[in-house]
């Protein structure tokens, strides 16, 4: 009996030492429940979907967290200083260094974060290096730094766009020391480094810079890098210069308004210009004329039937390239040398075909991609900067057109350009049917709309529309 009662002791004792060493094994290792899931993990050696498989079979993933920072936003954009500074003896036309925008700030040094984890029965502290999330920066095709010129005022007029802007809203957003052309004086192995990483008409990226020397060192005088260049011949002695600048809108068809767009100083027209016949409603007179190549025989083939065979021709048109592609600069340097396109689409073409045949260095001008990034980074940004056509997206030639003259002329007063009620009207003032108003993603005629309207109601532009 007594024997018996030791076995059941012993039998008890090795049972309770076996289940406190089992409770230990498992105190050692994590929990099944607690092990958090690694998400869909394709493995390359075949455990797992395979990467051939389709999207839908398998869940979505989670929806990735909110910007902390919009990606286009003007309001958060570097604005480089303003070299409107009163009293600064520089001469016409020099050159200052390119401004560049501020660098973000480096994120700050990595700190070291200390966690606690339960090995071999005990506890231990060991030191990991994590790496701070970097600050938000400004994407790097957006390029909100620009080169700056010294330009003196032509006029002393009192009641300019230049002298009202700051007291507006787009005070910020203006820059009177952007060039608003580009002229040989720019071309140097630095400007074509930086400006070649921005592509299309924001800059000068699949352009060899030979093509840019031969171009723009025939745009070598001040009648290229004024924009209002016959200004002293022009003015009459009038204090201030009064553009009109004539969009191709349908709103303009019966309007009357000839007269008063042909009595300004500058009238500025851009692609299917058409005034042959319709004289009464659009006036007669062309001193600027805005294009891209690729525009100008996009509307010889586009308007030919109703009578558009070509930019306006006459003593006083000046012809100012938007340069879109190397087309525009080779066009550019054949019309100023009175040479044929040397090559490319219009290779072996007479430039006077377009131009006429008094066309020379003196009438030609070309925007500076500058100019046209600057445009849309603080006045047009557009959502189109945000999908992958992003890098075709520029204002339109009749933006740029107008908001050229409103960086030059004293006064401005629009014409034929779109309104809210644009639905009433046909595309352009020269259809014989109704024709509605085309969108495309290359432009944002809405966004456009309504930055006519807020210059209109700062008092910064005179805008035709409809009583």
């Amino acid at each position: 009996m007594a024997l018996q009662k030791r076995l059941v002791l012993a039998a008890l004792t090795v049972g309770s030492l076996l289940c406190f060493y089992v409770l230990c094994l498992n105190l050692e290792r994590p929990w099944a429940w607690s092990i958090r899931p690694l998400g869909h993990f394709h493995s390359p050696s075949g455990g797992g979907a395979s990467r051939s498989e389709k999207s839908e079979d398998l869940p979505p993933p989670p929806p990735p967290p909110p910007p902390t920072k919009p990606e286009v936003n003007t309001e958060q954009l570097t604005r480089p200083p303003s070299t409107s500074q009163p009293g600064r003896a520089a001469q016409a036309g020099a050159l200052k260094s390119p401004t560049v925008a501020a660098a973000p700030e480096r994120a700050q040094k990595d700190e070291p974060h200390v966690f606690k984890s339960k090995a071999e029965g005990r506890t231990k502290s060991q030191t990991v290096t994590l790496p701070k999330a970097p600050e938000p920066t400004e994407p790097s095709f957006i390029g909100d730094s620009y080169m700056s010129v010294d330009l003196h005022p032509q006029t002393d007029c009192t009641d300019s766009v230049r002298r009202r802007v700051g007291g507006t809203d787009f005070g910020e957003r203006f820059l009177e020391g952007i060039p608003v052309l580009q002229w040989a004086e720019h071309v140097t192995p630095a400007e074509h480094q930086r400006l070649s990483q921005y592509p299309g008409a924001h800059g000068w990226g699949g352009i060899d810079y030979k093509t840019l020397v031969e171009t723009l060192s025939v745009l070598n005088s001040s009648a290229n890098w004024q924009m209002l260049d016959d200004w002293t011949s022009r003015s009459n002695k009038s204090e201030c210069s009064r553009c009109a600048v004539v969009g191709n809108g349908g709103i303009l068809k019966d309007s009357k308004k000839g007269k008063e767009i042909d009595a300004h100083h500058y009238v500025f027209r851009t692609n299917g210009a058409i005034t042959k016949g319709f004289e009464q409603d659009v006036g007669s007179r062309t001193t600027h004329y805005t294009f891209s190549t690729n525009t100008l025989i996009n509307s010889m083939r586009s308007y030919a039937h109703v009578g558009y065979k070509g930019p306006p021709v006459s003593k006083e048109t000046r012809y100012v390239f938007l340069p879109d592609h190397d087309r525009d600069y080779l066009l550019v340097k054949a019309a100023a040398t009175r040479t044929l396109v040397d090559r490319g689409p219009e290779k072996e073409q007479r430039p006077s075909k377009y131009f006429g045949e008094d066309v020379s260095a003196a009438k030609l001008k070309m925007y500076h991609p500058d100019f046209i990034r600057y445009l849309r980074n603080r006045f047009l940004p557009s959502n189109a900067m945000k999908t992958k056509y992003r890098d075709i997206y520029r204002p339109s030639t009749g933006a740029t057109m107008l908001l050229a003259a409103l960086h030059t002329c004293d006064q401005v007063t629009a014409y034929g350009f779109m309104t809210p009620d644009y639905a009433k009207y046909s595309d352009h003032y020269y259809d014989s049917t109704y024709h509605s108003v085309g969108f495309y993603i290359n432009h944002d005629l809405r966004l456009e709309m309504v930055l006519w309207q807020q210059l209109h109601q700062a008092g910064l532009i005179r805008l035709y529309m409809h009583q």
